[in-house]
């Protein structure tokens, strides 16, 4: 009896065994999946296409022979100060915008450059050549020559959810780490069309900011959203330790996708013209025009043959608004027309003798641009 239940047992065993086992691995499939979430997934999409730069440069350092700075001797006895120039090494990321391997990033971290190498996550390396750059909106474009490249998907910037994912992708400190796989940081959009003061010659207007860790090296790499699609350009960041404060800000990927077409057929973004010349409403010149604030900017004068003529404009009508938003000065209007290309339209509305009116304005490029 006994020897006849211990055969049971171990048929029972024996039976029982296979099911455990498929139970078991069926699973650490669910867990597997349940881990393999949008963003990793959205990260496996983009990663493979994310390089890291690195270039050597030439920077320009101007010294006092005294042990202070003092403005007048800058100002009228400029001889008395020592130039000097140092090659100095720097990293950056980019990404790659298609197979014939344009790479996208920061103007600043590529400029004055002597020497420009890129590095794959494959492991790969190539020698970079500048393709193009535009040092207000702080892009430029780079080209490599090579095969079976990754390339990024590029997503609508216009089309942001304050508050869902975003992805910064790229080589933080690449100079510490000699790998050229992508790090990865997770966030949010924090906020979308922050602007700030030019600064050091480049103009951020409608920036992305976002809480996802932009650290030095992270510059030129992409903000990705969980649909695995570039919507950024990690620019710069808010800090006091020079390391992330989760305050960091992304050019949006539809600017880049304008600047983008001048720098790949000129090297350089053309300047648009409107031929208009204007200045801010004050209290009189409101008064006089019968306005009920004072805002917007005045036509003081308008070139003969510019679009603004074309587009019926007058001197002396005020603009108050561009595309629906308001106009309060110079700072505005030079903001609406920020990323303006050729043939690009733009709603007006202005007063002229007491009335509100339509105008539309199509730009040109400036005449001596137009090669």
């Amino acid at each position: 009896m006994r020897r006849n239940l211990t055969i049971l047992i171990l048929l029972c065993c024996a039976l029982h065994l296979p099911l455990n086992l498929r139970a078991a691995s069926s699973s650490d499939s669910l867990l597997y999946r349940s881990r393999e979430n949008a963003i990793v997934r959205a990260a496996q999409e983009v990663s493979p296409a994310v390089v890291s730069i690195s270039v050597t440069q030439i920077r320009v350092y101007r010294t006092s022979p005294f042990f202070f700075s003092d403005p007048f001797i800058d100002q009228f006895f400029p001889e008395l100060r020592r130039e000097y120039r140092q090659r100095i090494k720097s990293m950056g990321s980019g990404f790659i915008i298609d197979e014939e391997g344009h790479i996208l990033t920061n103007e600043h971290v590529v400029e004055n450059a002597t020497r420009i190498m890129v590095s794959l996550p494959d492991g790969r390396q190539f020698p970079g050549k500048l393709k193009g750059s535009d040092p207000t909106t702080d892009l430029a474009v780079l080209q490599i020559e090579a095969e079976n490249l990754p390339v990024a998907p590029l997503g609508d910037s216009d089309d942001l959810i304050i508050g869902e994912w975003a992805i910064a992708i790229g080589n933080p400190y690449g100079f510490l780490i000699s790998d050229s796989r992508p790090t990865v940081t997770v966030g949010v959009i924090s906020a979308v069309n922050r602007d700030f003061e030019p600064q050091g010659g480049h103009v951020y207007q409608g920036m992305i900011q976002t809480d996802a860790a932009i650290n030095p090296g992270n510059s030129g790499g992409p903000l990705v959203n969980a649909a695995g699609e570039v919507i950024g350009i990690n620019t710069f960041i808010f800090t006091e330790s020079g390391g992330s404060l989760g305050i960091g800000f992304a050019i949006p990927i539809n600017t880049a996708k304008k600047v983008l077409k001048e720098l790949l057929k000129y090297g350089r973004v053309r300047q648009i013209w409107t031929g208009l010349r204007v200045q801010k409403v004050n209290r009189l010149i409101a008064e006089s025009l019968g306005l009920p604030r004072a805002e917007g900017v005045i036509i003081s004068q308008i070139d003969q043959g510019s679009p603004g003529e074309k587009a019926g404009l007058e001197v002396g009508d005020v603009i108050i608004e561009v595309n629906d938003h308001p106009i309060k000065g110079e700072k505005e209007i030079r903001e609406a027309f920020y990323t303006a290309q050729a043939g690009d339209e733009f709603k007006l509305k202005i007063w002229r003798r007491g009335k509100t009116l339509e105008k539309f304005i199509k730009v040109e490029i400036l005449p001596g641009e137009r090669r």
